[in-house]
């Protein structure tokens, strides 16, 4: 296939001539290939009439496999996008480019070894002497290492993200994350009237524990037990981290049979751990007080006012003498 030059720059003109204007003109020529041909960007120009190359540069071989001749017509160069941004980008660049904007692009362009390189697409378009679509001219920049870099970025922020929301000392979520959650998935029960249930426990006489066997000691203790409560916690629940030595079980579409059941089963667990705790009254080892509601929103009410309800439980069963689970 023919290849004309990338770009018809324009020549300077100048007083002083050593040579004919066309050998002038042909080293010019020979300067802007060159230089085109050096650089890391490759060029191409699409002749829009008959919507095929007239100009590849030679360094998309080195970068994608195909050779420089294989670049035809536009087919060539849409075939070889990949199969999840062809459609989108396709149609992106040909409206721009009837419109006669200037656009570009980013796209990850398939390699003959069945890879992919991100591609920035940079396009200019030419118009004719009537204002009409005459040519594409653009630079194809290798961008892989931005977007590495950009999805490492993105990765960090989601770490950081779930850090924001996760307590520190026990990997539980934090208040934070569950005063969130409650009132997203109150709003979603309220709107499909759907039940929603919570359990909130308390690890009886956590003061005496720290006082008896030491802080370092309570940290271990809270770290143990909040690993029980996420066994216990299903994909859809949240367990946090409700404050001190407060946990608190957000249970999704979950009725009151089946709350009281997950109830029993934490409250279960803990003591299975058989922690020792000489300075309890009411067990030799940790055991917790827990409070469970069950709720189907109605309009009017608050997610706030049920939580309480849960809390006002939950002190029911501690004045009650611990170690037990009060429920509606």
């Amino acid at each position: 296939m023919p290849r004309s030059d990338p770009v018809a720059a324009p020549v300077a003109a100048s007083p002083i001539h050593a040579y004919p204007a066309s050998a002038s003109l042909e080293a010019d020529a020979a300067v802007y290939r060159t230089l085109l041909e050096s650089t890391l960007a490759i060029p191409w120009k699409i002749d829009w009439a008959t919507m095929r190359f007239t100009y590849m540069g030679p360094q998309i071989e080195p970068l994608l496999g195909w050779p420089q001749n294989s670049w035809v017509s536009v087919e060539d160069w849409a075939s070889r996008i990949h199969p999840d941004d062809r459609e989108h980008v396709v149609n992106y660049c040909v409206a721009q480019s009837i419109a006669g904007i200037d656009h570009e692009a980013d796209y990850r362009a398939l390699t003959a070894d069945r890879g992919f390189v991100w591609i920035r697409d940079v396009v200019h378009v030419v118009r004719n002497a009537a204002g009409e679509v005459d040519s594409l001219i653009g630079f194809m920049f290798d961008i892989s290492e931005r977007k590495r870099i950009e999805q490492e970025l993105v990765k960090m922020q989601k770490k950081l993200e779930a850090l924001s929301f996760e307590d520190g000392l026990t990997r539980t979520a934090n208040r934070r994350r569950f005063d969130e959650r409650l009132e997203a998935e109150w709003e979603t029960a309220r709107r499909g009237a759907r039940p929603l249930s919570m359990i909130l426990l308390d690890i009886d006489h956590f003061k005496r524990f720290n006082d008896r066997y030491g802080h370092v000691r309570g940290d271990e203790c809270l770290v143990t037990v909040a690993a029980a409560l996420r066994k216990i916690g299903r994909a859809q629940d949240v367990v946090a981290r409700f404050g001190g030595e407060e946990f608190v079980l957000l249970l999704p579409d979950t009725d009151e049979a089946t709350a009281l059941d997950l109830a029993r089963t934490c409250r279960h667990a803990i003591e299975a751990l058989a922690i020792p705790h000489e300075a309890s009254d009411c067990s030799t080892f940790v055991t917790a007080s827990v409070g469970v509601g069950t709720v189907v929103p109605d309009e009017g009410e608050r997610a706030r006012d049920f939580c309480e309800s849960v809390d006002r439980r939950l002190y029911g069963a501690k004045q009650n003498g611990r170690n037990q689970l009060l429920s509606a």
